[in-house]
């Protein structure tokens, strides 16, 4: 299942991705297909025929796992 993700790269403005798996505590790269800004248009460093990045994640700030369709909502407390 691929995971939306916003990426928080330093210096740059965040980017929207797809990647297969979320990255685990010892990795080092990030592969991100289909970047993005976040409105939807294209990188302007990167070429028009870019589907795949990889970023050191030593570059990021942080990243933001967006929710996808099917994903269930959760509910705060719920006062009845």
């Amino acid at each position: 299942m691929p995971y939306t993700l916003i990426l928080h790269v330093s210096g740059e403005d965040p980017i929207l991705g797809e990647v297969e798996e979320l990255p685990k505590p010892g990795d080092t790269l990030i592969w991100i297909q289909n970047p993005r800004r976040r409105d939807g248009k294209d990188l302007h460093y990167l070429q028009d025929n870019v589907v795949q990045v990889i970023w050191p994640i030593e570059k990021i700030n942080f990243i933001e796992v967006v929710p996808g369709e099917g994903e269930e909502e959760i509910f705060g407390f719920v006062r009845e």
